[in-house]
């Protein structure tokens, strides 16, 4: 049976894929569907974050292997994510059969202020120097989300749900961030399938990072024209098509 693991980006954990993993799993019949949380998120929140996205790689990939895992297994990943499975492939290429990046970007396709768009600077200052777990879930939600199918209010509470089940210290969001500032991407296309889904309107990182990297690597890309960053929670229906499609028609 094969297998497809979910990663998620900076500070997120398994839960915020909502019901996504489910929807997932009645696209790829017959395989399993699995969500993964890095050091310091979700179910590993009292671990200490790994400081570089080589580490996060091969962290994964013995989580694989402790988890009895046949390889090679398929990965959907947003973000922070994405590059931990660009860091996977290279590592360990044996590993990885397919991926499908969401919202990435990657040095050196593309400069740091396409990466993380400069209006987003003073809001992500203001949390960095002090913010109530409220005014932290309010700026995420603003940041990546333009029209998230759940009532935003609802989807909030359940947000700090998740934070004060699972508490992502300061110190461990910081230690991601340091990890994604510094990864550096192959130049060369990891040797399996890829799928980039982004949105021309995100207003995290700029699109153009996807676009640049699909024309590095000669991957087909495929971008929403209204979503922002966080594409399944905007519009996981429209992730899912993408999805089924390519697996019909891999590049």
């Amino acid at each position: 049976m094969s297998t497809w693991i979910l990663l998620r980006g900076l500070t997120r954990e398994a839960r915020h894929w909502g019901d996504f993993p489910s929807q997932l799993a009645k696209i790829v019949r017959g395989s399993q569907v699995l969500t993964l949380d890095l050091p310091g998120n979700g179910q590993l929140h009292r671990e200490r974050s790994l400081t570089t996205v080589e580490a996060m790689a091969d962290f994964c990939e013995t989580q694989r292997q402790r988890l009895g895992l046949s390889a090679p297994v398929s990965l959907i990943a947003m973000s922070l994510g994405a590059m931990v499975t660009v860091a996977w492939a290279e590592r360990h290429p044996e590993a990885l059969a397919s991926a499908v990046l969401i919202s990435t970007s990657l040095r050196p396709f593309s400069p740091f202020h396409h990466r993380l768009r400069p209006a987003t600077y003073p809001a992500l200052l203001r949390l960095a120097l002090g913010a109530t777990p409220r005014q932290w879930e309010e700026a995420v939600l603003r940041l990546t989300s333009r029209h998230a199918g759940t009532p935003r209010t609802a989807l909030l509470e359940q947000w700090l749900g998740y934070r004060r089940d699972c508490p992502v210290t300061r110190a461990n969001a910081l230690r991601q961030l340091w990890a994604a500032s510094r990864y550096r991407a192959p130049l060369e296309r990891p040797a399996l399938p890829l799928l980039l889904l982004n949105s021309t309107q995100d207003q995290l990182v700029d699109p153009r990072c996807s676009a640049a990297l699909a024309q590095a690597w000669h991957c087909p890309l495929r971008q929403h024209p209204s979503a922002g960053h966080d594409l399944p929670l905007d519009d996981a229906d429209w992730v899912l098509r993408q999805i089924a499609d390519w697996i019909t028609r891999p590049d």
